[in-house]
């Protein structure tokens, strides 16, 4: 079993968060399994907050809200997990980034916690030229697709436990979109899905890391002075 150290680089950057950031692809369950026990660690004080950012090899992903319905071709491994949402797909060139943060110490807010993070994506992919938002009601981040209609750029689905936060965001750096067509993802049927490299943006895995660690004091200082208003 791949650990979360193997082929990675870890730091303590990020406001004494531990940062980890993995070149090769890590296996779905592998990930999960640490997340979980990373989650329980947090929660009794043996372990520090991570940020974990990876690529997964190609999977289907279903959350606590996914219908069969929306799983048109099985092509991939089906894994079930304990986030919110419906399906979605991760794969190479789809940059994940996994939060396991102590809501606690950080304003007990997980509607505050979720729009942080929609935030903070949206502010590292304004480091590239692109102009995206969050929509009431539809999960996710959006931005204009080549033809300007809009279209999804990234994915937003986490889980609370012991106000200890699991899973996060994903982003489509350069994935093979094609394989989002073997699901309806996250249940919204009527838009499409995009990519950077679709757009036209040239973006290595460790500059997207690299712009979204520069906005992460930023998503924290978010959390910190919520106070449950997240204004």
């Amino acid at each position: 079993m791949q650990t979360a150290t193997q082929k990675s680089d870890a730091d303590r950057g990020l406001d004494g968060i531990e940062i980890r950031r993995d070149a090769d692809p890590v296996a779905y369950r592998e990930a999960l399994d640490f997340m979980e026990a990373r989650n329980a660690a947090i929660a009794a004080g043996e372990a520090s907050e991570m940020l974990w950012l990876l690529e997964h090899p190609p999977v289907y992903t279903a959350g606590t809200s996914a219908d069969i319905a929306e799983l048109r071709d099985p092509r991939f491994d089906v894994i079930e997990t304990g986030r919110g949402g419906r399906y979605t797909y991760h794969g190479p060139g789809q940059r994940v980034g996994y939060v396991m943060l102590d809501l606690t110490e950080r304003g007990r807010d997980v509607r505050c916690f979720v729009h942080g993070l929609e935030q903070w994506v949206i502010d590292a992919l304004s480091e590239f030229g692109v102009e995206s938002w969050a929509v009431d009601g539809r999960v996710g981040i959006w931005t204009k697709d080549v033809d300007g209609s809009e279209a999804k750029i990234g994915a937003i689905g986490v889980r609370v436990r012991r106000w200890v936060t699991m899973h996060g965001f994903s982003v489509n750096i350069a994935p093979d979109l094609s394989h989002f067509s073997g699901i309806v993802p996250c249940g919204i049927e009527e838009f499409g899905v995009t990519s950077l490299a679709k757009l036209g943006i040239d973006v290595s895995p460790q500059q997207w890391d690299e712009a979204l660690i520069a906005r992460g004091k930023d998503f924290l200082n978010r959390l910190s002075g919520s106070k449950g208003s997240c204004a």
